[in-house]
């Protein structure tokens, strides 16, 4: 990939009910040297109560929260028209894997844009931190970490940048965290150039299953308790290495080779899952192949220095081989494994509750439509009052739903007054609920408030104290407007 886009954002809210408000990206090439860059900032939607927490953490006030230069729609359009001129690129954030490219997802379908711009072909996406810690693992000299609480190595992007001497002062800012994650990229590739691009295969899918479905053994790395161990391992047999689950396509099963396969070959189905349900560490691990997983060397987990003894250090060449061998040829095995997997992940689905989902949470329930994907950018092109008529054209009505509401939030003037009503009455139901819901209500955030408060108080800081009682009465005026509703 000959562009890589190094982004991040702050939102108002962690869960996918908040909005992300701003964006900070670099573009560079493949030296990681600069091309471009965006720093945008866009207003909260309407309808919308932000979490304090988040405001104090991204320093963003009210006036900025509400008065900025473009409205939450423009402010998405803005950055869709970015990344799509950036392409083909690869999308890089600070642990984006687990978060950003989530709210990106969400923001991008709940205004009726394609959500997976980031990660789609003709992009591909990778995270900074998996990066830094394949990086770290094989040489511990490649950065200058601090410690957590717990005593291991912080990768915390705030943590780096004190520790390599960064300027700090305009941190949780999304594009000084994004240039923040580029200067440690660069330290990686500098000390890592043999690696470097071997960290970025895994950026794709495809390199993910090109690697997998060879016959090779590597090391994987997971993190446990802030400890990055290593585990020795092989790819399953060709026909049976997924699970084949409509939810979990993107799972791969892999055989940790400190155990031997023979006793486990013949098993009946009940046998080995209870054997597997026993036995620590997994005798299966599941490789997130859209998640960029850190894939090294064999040689990685055979010389680790374990806190005890390494699992694999008894281990030749030929009996690793030999299991590998073994696991990869057996297809009832791994067709066993595969069942045992599909059975527990459809356990999972009748456990979760049966209540209905609001619209904007069922993204990865269905797909959208093509033809309504197609759609987007006659709409997005079109005039409020067009945009208004050709909602009836989406075959989705999650499609309709949202743009109704995204014309409530725009342009409110342009809908029917029994439209406009019913748009409104239903957020109003949302966020003057009284229960503990998904998204933040206007209780909920009194009541974080009223913590933040009591922490500040403590420590006697005259300016949080101030900021949360602009917040607080930024949240009455939202409970003031929907309560007529």
């Amino acid at each position: 990939m000959d562009k890589i886009v190094i982004y991040d954002t702050e939102t108002t809210n962690s869960t996918i009910w908040g909005s992300i408000i701003e964006v900070g990206a670099v573009v560079v090439d493949k030296n990681l040297n600069e091309l471009g860059k965006l720093n945008i900032r866009g207003r909260m939607p309407e309808g919308e109560v932000p979490s304090a927490k988040a405001l104090l953490v991204n320093s963003t006030s009210i006036d900025l929260l509400t008065k900025g230069n473009y409205s939450h729609y423009d402010f998405l359009g803005a950055v869709e028209n970015f990344f799509s001129k950036a392409a083909p690129c690869m999308f890089i954030g600070w642990n984006n894997l687990n978060f950003d490219r989530k709210m990106f997802h969400f923001n991008f379908f709940k205004g009726n844009r394609y959500p997976y711009i980031t990660h789609s072909s003709p992009n591909s996406e990778h995270d900074g931190i998996n990066i830094a810690r394949a990086a770290q693992f094989l040489d511990p000299k490649t950065l200058k970490t601090g410690l957590t609480e717990k005593g291991n190595p912080s990768f915390a992007l705030p943590a780096l940048a004190t520790m390599h001497g960064f300027d700090t002062s305009q941190q949780h800012t999304a594009y000084h965290d994004a240039y923040t994650s580029l200067k440690i990229l660069r330290i990686i590739k500098n000390n890592h150039k043999e690696n470097w691009e071997k960290f970025l295969i895994t950026s794709t899918k495809a390199g993910c299953e090109t690697l997998l479905k060879n016959e090779g053994i590597y090391s994987i790395t997971e993190n446990i308790k802030g400890v990055e161990y290593p585990y020795l391992i092989c790819n399953m047999h060709p026909n049976h290495n997924s699970h084949l689950h409509p939810k979990k396509s993107n799972d791969r099963f892999v055989f940790d080779l400190r155990r031997d396969p023979e006793p486990l070959l013949n098993l009946s189905i009940n046998e080995l899952k209870s054997v597997l349900d026993q036995t620590k560490p997994k005798i299966i691990r599941v490789l997130k192949i859209n998640k960029a997983p850190v894939i090294l060397d064999k040689q990685c987990a055979l010389k680790f220095k374990y806190p005890k003894e390494n699992p694999y250090a008894n281990l030749d060449l030929e009996i690793i081989q030999k299991r590998a061998k073994m696991v990869r040829e057996s297809e009832k095995f791994c067709q066993n494994i595969q069942t045992i997997y599909r059975e527990k992940e459809e356990e999972k689905e009748q456990s979760k509750s049966q209540e209905d989902k609001l619209p904007e949470e069922t993204l990865y329930d269905k797909f959208i439509p093509n033809k309504d994907t197609a759609l987007f950018k006659t709409w997005h092109s079109s005039s409020w009052e067009d945009k208004l008529r050709l909602l009836d054209k989406f075959q989705d009505k999650r499609c309709s739903w949202l743009g109704q509401k995204i014309i409530y939030q725009e342009a409110p003037q342009i809908l029917p007054p029994d439209l406009y009503k019913n748009i409104k009455s239903e957020i109003a139901r949302r966020i003057l609920s009284k229960n503990k819901e998904k998204w933040q209500t206007v209780g909920m955030a009194y009541t974080e408030i009223d913590t933040l408060r009591n922490q500040a108080d403590n420590r006697d800081d005259e300016v949080e104290l101030k900021k949360l009682e602009e917040i607080n009465e930024f949240i009455m005026s939202i409970e003031k407007k929907y309560e007529i509703a």
